[in-house]
């Protein structure tokens, strides 16, 4: 048993991980949260802290005794990167062994600025590595949930779905002209995310610190051809000029809401060709195509592949 500290847990990514962890009954969980609410049906392994992260002192105390600190801080929502700097910080006082920022997708983040920091923990966790391992850490890298592409429907308890430039509900897909046969993505499942951080937690060996998780890597026209499948008809696929996008130009029939928590509709609505422009552009450079460190560190869990879990998934549903 581990004393686990989860940061950002009131966010979706974050509640998956804690169900799953909690269900082991094996490791006491701290929740750490900017919020003031405290949910009525927390397992008893399970402690929410009401956090601030401008406080040192107080996090550092906090994070005593704790083995592991896993980080759901939302990138755009931490200016500066202040609060996952803080909380690297204070991880390191306390004596923390193990530390997984937030990042929970892609393997770069060319061409989406919402992103950058991301980048900006990575440099800073190196940096404090530079001369000698002083906190372990790894980056847990998915690629894109495989959850997102049975929008509109849920197929998670608390990840919303996602309207992406692959919309299996009605059939469509956006690419970069040029890339639809080259270009490649990763496509997990939230479930197996869930499982391979639990398996992490719990793993002897040191962690890589680019930490891949691959459920499947395909093709753009690859990922298409499956929807075909398991939607049972021809998609229509719009290929986009790359320099229209680079100037944040979605030149389409149809403009994917990139809908998220952590986005208000203000946002959504302000952001959304620009979003759709990044998120087209980052695929087309396999942003989402992530390596397989974890798979290889743990042979004997079978992953879900994506068509067996969308034809699950899709059986019997109708657009709506």
């Amino acid at each position: 048993m581990v004393k686990i500290a989860i940061a950002g847990g009131a966010g979706n990514v974050g509640q998956e991980i804690i169900d799953v962890l909690a269900a082991t009954n094996k490791h006491d969980i701290l929740v750490l949260s900017r919020k003031d609410a405290t949910p009525n049906d927390l397992p008893p392994t399970v402690t929410w802290v009401k956090t601030d992260y401008t406080n040192l002192d107080r996090l550092t105390q906090t994070l005593r005794g704790v083995d592991t600190v896993l980080s759901f801080i939302t990138a755009h929502m931490d200016p500066g990167s202040v609060a996952q700097k803080s909380l690297i910080d204070a991880a390191v006082r306390a004596g923390v062994r193990r530390f997984a920022p937030s990042e929970w997708a892609s393997s770069s983040f060319e061409h989406m600025p919402w992103n950058d920091g991301k980048a900006v923990i990575r440099e800073y966790l190196a940096e404090l590595n530079k001369e000698k391992k002083i906190l372990e850490y790894t980056l847990f890298q998915p690629g894109l949930f495989t959850n997102y592409l049975t929008h509109p429907y849920r197929s998670t308890k608390h990840i919303q779905p996602i309207e992406t430039p692959f919309d299996l509900a009605r059939r469509r897909a956006l690419v970069v002209q040029g890339r639809y046969e080259e270009a490649r993505i990763t496509l997990t499942t939230v479930a197996d995310l869930a499982q391979v951080v639990v398996r992490a937690v719990e793993y002897e060996g040191p962690w890589p610190v680019v930490g891949g998780i691959r459920g499947d890597d395909m093709t753009l026209r690859k990922v298409v051809e499956m929807g075909e499948r398991v939607r049972g008809g021809k998609f229509t696929v719009e290929k986009l000029n790359a320099d229209d996008l680079k100037a944040g130009v979605v030149k389409s029939s149809w403009m994917p809401q990139p809908t998220h928590p952590s986005f208000t509709p203000e946002e959504i609505a302000a952001l959304a060709q620009r979003m759709t422009a990044g998120i087209v552009l980052g695929i087309s450079s396999n942003t989402l195509s992530v390596s397989d460190e974890w798979n290889q560190l743990l042979p004997d869990y079978e992953f879900t592949k994506a068509e067996k879990f969308l034809r699950e998934q899709w059986r019997g549903k109708e657009l709506r």
